[in-house]
């Protein structure tokens, strides 16, 4: 038996309380928690951090720590609900997410090589770039940086996940409108997401339409990686 499946025993057997087996945070990607419920973090976001965008799993890799420690801190408290991330954050101490949002921190951040087009009104790339501000919907860079790189640890890299999971995310924001088997009317369902800064993005993703959120998660799918360095000074490529 190694150190590490030592540590995970004595914890399942309560022998040693579970905040002083805390983990350092590569372990922790590999080979999961010291409590056996939060499994390994490459299971879903691959070996790499960039996530497994078929499955909608999103990219770690190169995210602020104090944005990821923060989403993982708000599934253990409800305000960020997900079958497969609260019962795994919530088995996670404190030492033990700031120490995994650190490792994740680390990874190389996404660099996307910039459109060199001008957007055209109705496509994704004009939502993101100029957004539609008759209806107060601003663009998405004003916050998430140019090319959605992401700025600071309040406002995530955009650029670099999967359509799949950045429409998900956009949907949670918004709440799902579901019929009752009953009645067959539509009634909203209340958003599943509700941990953004001032209730922002529930006021965007409310006024988008179901096309413009898969337009707009469709073109920040669409930027590619570059081997152009990244500038943390300007938050874009040099």
């Amino acid at each position: 038996m190694n150190f590490f499946d030592l540590k995970r025993l004595v914890a399942i057997l309560g022998l040693i309380p579970m905040a002083v087996l805390a983990l350092d945070g590569e372990v922790i990607m590999i080979k999961g928690a010291a409590n056996p419920a939060a499994m390994p973090c490459i299971t879903c976001h691959g070996a790499d951090g960039k996530g497994t965008p078929s499955a909608g799993f999103p990219r770690l890799a190169g995210h602020p720590a104090e944005y990821l420690a923060k989403q993982l801190r708000d599934f253990k408290a409800g305000t960020r609900q997900n079958l497969i991330m609260q019962p795994i954050a919530t088995a996670l101490t404190d030492e033990e997410i700031n120490d995994v949002a650190k490792a994740y921190a680390a990874r190389p951040k996404v660099n996307v090589t910039p459109s060199k087009m001008r957007p055209v009104e109705g496509t994704g790339a004009w939502l993101a770039l100029r957004g539609s501000w008759s209806r107060n919907i601003p663009e998405c860079t004003l916050c998430h940086g140019p090319d959605g790189v992401g700025i600071s640890g309040v406002f995530p890299p955009l650029a670099g996940q999967s359509a799949m999971y950045l429409e998900a995310q956009l949907r949670a924001w918004k709440g799902t409108p579901a019929s009752t088997a009953k009645t067959g009317k539509v009634k909203a369902v209340a958003p599943t997401r509700r941990n953004d800064p001032n209730g922002l993005m529930q006021h965007i993703a409310r006024d988008l339409t179901d096309a413009e959120i898969k337009l707009v998660a469709e073109y920040f799918e669409g930027l590619g990686e570059s081997a152009e360095p990244f500038n943390e000074s300007q938050h874009r490529l040099r």
